[in-house]
């Protein structure tokens, strides 16, 4: 691998076509904008155009949803070849993926499915990480997964996503809302996670909304990025950059999506948080 994940340690926002033209009048430091590549996979026209824009003014990330990694065929081809035309193209800060599968036998599925946390899965998620990172020639960051059911298996799913990083030589995108959201389905605790994920492997920290579901006999968290991030989410960002340092932290909204300056807002407030913990860096 010849690169390594170089995003400033301040706030970013997930990028919207709407968005696109106040995007491009921003000026803020340390500002940078991710995009799904999978909505840019294609040989030319506007789109391409605008990211063209963008990333002459500002870092840009790319956050992969569709190489199924925790799935247990190794990564499409096809998709990796096309990932890859977009990496040279835009030379991004970093590049990222989930921890999930969505792919099987030919059949892509809609969702970002979490993988059994077994050994078996283990294996076969750090060699399909090694195996992206070997065809793009760079580390890649990957996200730990939002969960709605137990699942089964022999070891933990936040050991399985550690241990895949670290057994491939890639980093961690470590997504707040969804350690929320897994430990108000489940029954679970943050800290948890909080504990295990070592702060100097996370190249990225997204923080979301999530939305409440109310079932007959229950209320299911949704990890929809269609709301503002929560206060307790705020709270949990507040304690890992505490611990962790100043990190490169995104605001993502896929849902609900309100004006651009609304979303700066959620920018600044992190970027709030980042300056108290670098200030005090500085100091000690």
């Amino acid at each position: 691998m010849t690169h390594q994940n170089t995003l400033p340690a301040c706030a970013g926002l997930g990028l919207k076509p709407q968005h696109y033209r106040d995007a491009l009048a921003a000026d803020g430091d340390g500002l940078w904008f991710e995009v799904h590549p999978e909505n840019y996979m294609v040989a030319g026209g506007p789109r391409l155009a605008w990211l063209d824009a963008i990333a002459e003014k500002f870092p840009l990330s790319l956050h992969g949803v569709g190489l199924s990694l925790g799935g247990p065929e190794r990564p499409d081809p096809d998709h990796l070849a096309r990932l890859k035309v977009l990496v040279e193209r835009y030379q991004p800060a970093s590049v990222s993926e989930h921890v999930a599968w969505s792919r099987l036998g030919g059949t892509y599925f809609a969702d970002l499915l979490p993988p059994p946390p077994t050994r078996k899965t283990l294996l076969a998620l750090a060699e399909h990480i090694a195996q992206t990172q070997d065809y793009l020639g760079r580390q890649i960051l990957v996200e730990n997964p939002a969960l709605y059911l137990s699942l089964q298996g022999d070891i933990s799913m936040v050991e399985l996503y550690v241990e895949a990083a670290r057994m491939a030589g890639a980093g961690l995108l470590f997504d707040l809302n969804n350690i929320y959201v897994c430990a108000q389905n489940l029954g679970g605790s943050t800290a948890e996670w909080l504990d295990a994920v070592p702060g100097d492997a996370v190249g990225e920290v997204h923080l979301a909304g999530f939305t409440r579901q109310d079932n007959a006999n229950d209320t299911v968290l949704i990890d929809s990025h269609g709301a503002p991030i929560s206060d307790a989410v705020w709270d949990l960002y507040a304690r890992f950059i505490a611990a962790a340092g100043p990190k490169p932290t995104l605001i993502e909204r896929d849902e609900n999506i309100p004006d651009f300056d609304v979303l700066m807002g959620e920018v600044a407030q992190a970027n709030a948080v980042l300056g108290r913990h670098a200030q005090g860096a500085d100091d000690g």
